[in-house]
């Protein structure tokens, strides 16, 4: 079976809810990365023969199959073909399973994987709380609802529960989510994002035409007394809203090819796609997933964690990466080391593509060899992608 390899990767700076994508169509916003990332590669975007993209919330201006019209407004060819996936937060991290699997296959030898959230302009659950308020009924079906009867289904609920299992308190959450900040901050001012970010030109509110180039979400001047005093979610509970991902608008791509496609286009692989796994878990408690889901493609891998130089794990909230690494033994110092969700924005569906480029760019800048990312995911899913740089 042939190998798929990374040969580009492109994503928006993350922009903060009512911030300055919020004038950007998300069609449009995720075609301009996709134009982006074709430009950066040099391919002929003729050659491109597919884009898989992921998005959490398809509805309204984020419906009728985001991808296709995320081509037709990028300029790509009409001869560019596009479909949607949709596995909540992982869904452009499955996009690049499609794709790498399909190139693997043989099927095809150039496709990009992709993803994009307007959350400004497509709120989080839009689709479906939507669809309830006029009368067309609920996800939770007669058949979930006896087998789960009375228990809510809250990522919400779920962290909590999180931080309840593996003994984090507000404290700890808050410390955690002040490290996030100042890893992006850092990395940010090194340049660290600077060969994954495609510039964007933008227009405010008020009529200022600008430049997007920096992480809205991050907090420059972040300190734990600011982040201490953000009210909690609930009451008793440790969960706030500075502890937990930012709304956040955001696309990202990344394209995936194989020895056929690096040939015929005379291209340079960034990473070769080493192992993908997703696992199923509990959907209650939810976001603990990446935990047995990572267990599983280490062993699928024949490696160990040690061998791992640096994992992206998605702060949805912060319970969740410090979980994950309490429960796997996992260095502190590997793990989001140009910072997370907490600080950089979560556009849901753009997510997975979004970390993939900044865990390939990281690997790079810090000569690394493996990376491996996951994020859980409503409904208690985990993907795991398993990447070595080359």
């Amino acid at each position: 079976m042939a190998e798929a390899y990374i040969a580009a990767v492109a994503r928006s700076a993350g922009g903060k809810r009512g911030g300055r994508l919020a004038g950007v169509h998300p069609a449009d916003l995720a075609g301009r990365v996709l134009a982006g990332l074709v430009g950066r590669s040099g391919i002929d975007p003729a050659a491109i023969e597919d884009v898989i993209m992921g998005c959490a919330c398809p509805g309204g201006e984020q419906g009728a199959n985001i991808a296709r019209n995320a081509v037709l407004a990028s300029g790509l060819p009409q001869s560019v073909p596009g479909t949607h996936v949709d596995r909540q937060c992982g869904s452009s991290q499955q996009a690049l399973h499609f794709a790498a699997a399909t190139v693997m296959a043989g099927v095809q030898d150039v496709v990009i994987a992709a993803g994009v959230e307007s959350m400004t302009r497509v709120p989080m659950g839009l689709p479906w709380t939507l669809a309830a308020k006029h009368g067309f009924g609920t996800y939770r079906s007669p058949g979930i609802e006896a087998r789960y009867p009375d228990t809510p289904f809250s990522q919400f609920g779920g962290a909590e529960m999180m931080a309840r299992k593996y003994g984090f308190d507000r404290a700890a959450l808050d410390a955690y989510a002040l490290e996030s900040h100042h890893r992006a901050a850092a990395a940010t001012q090194a340049g660290k994002f600077d060969a994954e970010i495609v510039p964007l030109e933008v227009e405010t509110a008020e009529g200022e035409k600008l430049v997007h180039k920096v992480d809205e979400g991050i907090r420059f001047d972040a300190s734990l007394e600011k982040i201490a005093s953000v009210k909690l979610l609930t009451e008793g509970g440790v969960i706030s809203a500075a502890n937990a991902s930012q709304i956040c608008d955001g696309a990202a791509a990344l394209l995936i090819v194989n020895e056929r496609g690096l040939k015929t286009h005379g291209l340079t692989p960034l990473a070769r796609v080493h192992e993908m796994t997703v696992l199923g878990h509990d959907p209650v408690i939810m976001l603990e997933a990446p935990i047995p889901a990572t267990e599983r493609a280490l062993t699928r891998a024949g490696m160990t964690l040690g061998e791992i130089d640096l994992y992206e794990v998605n702060e949805a909230f912060a319970p969740v990466p410090l979980a994950w690494a309490k429960a796997l033994g996992a260095d502190p110092a590997r793990l989001n080391v140009h910072g997370g969700a907490i600080s950089l924005g979560h556009p849901l569906g753009g997510s997975g593509a979004k970390l993939m480029a900044t865990l390939v760019s990281a690997l790079h800048d810090r000569g690394a060899r493996y990376g491996l990312q996951t994020m859980c995911e409503a409904g208690g899913m985990a993907n795991v992608t398993i990447v070595e740089r080359l």
